[in-house]
This record gives C-alpha cells, sequence and structure tokens, in this order.
C-alpha cells in the first residue's frame, strides 16, 4: 500500500488574481510565501501558508473556464478551515462584506459548521474545533 503523510497543498485557478489575492491574503489571513509571475504562461503562481505550513497555490490564467459549483458536480466539493469559535469567524467575515450561510451542527460529529464562497464561488467551509 502507498503510504501518504499528508495534503501537501491545494491548487486553486482563479478568474481575478488581485481580487483573489486581497481575498485569501486580506480577508482569511494566510500568508504569502513566494509570489511569481510566469510570462511565456502569463500567469501568476501565488504560494500561500497557513501557520506557517505551505498549503494554497494561487494561479491565474488568461481566460479559465468558469468552475461549475451549483448544482453540485463532480470533483473537488469544497475546502474546509477547522476554527476555534465558529460564531466569531463568521462575524468576522460578515463585517468584511462576505455572504456567510447560517451555521449548522453536523448531525454526526454535533459540531457547527458554515459555508462560504471565494470570489470565483468555490466552496469553503469552517468547521468549529
Amino acid at each position: 500500500m502507498i503510504q501518504l503523510n499528508k495534503i501537501h497543498h491545494i491548487a486553486i485557478i482563479c478568474s481575478n488574481y488581485e481580487i483573489s489575492k486581497k481575498f485569501y491574503t486580506e480577508i482569511l489571513g494566510f500568508k504569502i510565501v513566494s509570489e511569481v509571475f510566469r510570462k511565456e504562461r502569463d500567469s501568476y503562481k501565488l504560494d500561500l501558508s497557513l501557520n506557517d505550513t505551505y498549503c494554497i497555490e494561487l494561479f491565474s490564467f488568461p481566460n479559465p473556464p468558469q468552475r461549475v459549483s451549483q448544482p453540485e458536480a463532480c470533483g473537488l466539493r469544497h475546502l474546509a478551515f477547522e476554527v476555534n469559535d465558529i460564531e466569531q469567524t463568521r462575524n468576522y467575515l460578515i463585517s468584511k462584506n462576505i455572504n456567510c450561510e447560517s451555521i449548522r451542527i453536523d448531525e454526526f460529529t454535533e459540531k457547527n459548521f458554515f459555508f462560504i464562497a471565494d470570489p470565483d464561488d468555490l466552496p469553503i467551509e469552517f468547521y468549529e474545533k
């Protein structure tokens, strides 16, 4: 059997690099590890970390096709982040003009969670520790 150690990173292609860069860094608080413009691809690659752990590669490409979010399609369903205080997290995002779903309770774990969408409508879940 193959041995996987951990998830290394998640790659996200955005439609508007500056808007997504601001969302992931200024609103969600990811730190920039490196930022490279790849002239031959007319594309940015932004490496982001959370709590000093490298985890997201944010890419821009000219005219990427739009992602299907609704109805839910096969493939990556959403990103989920663990938080200590679900209400505080939701209130913070609302203060940043982010549309947040209502807090729900996971019927199996009885933990609180809610969803938002990133600038390209990628579903993001916040799940209480």
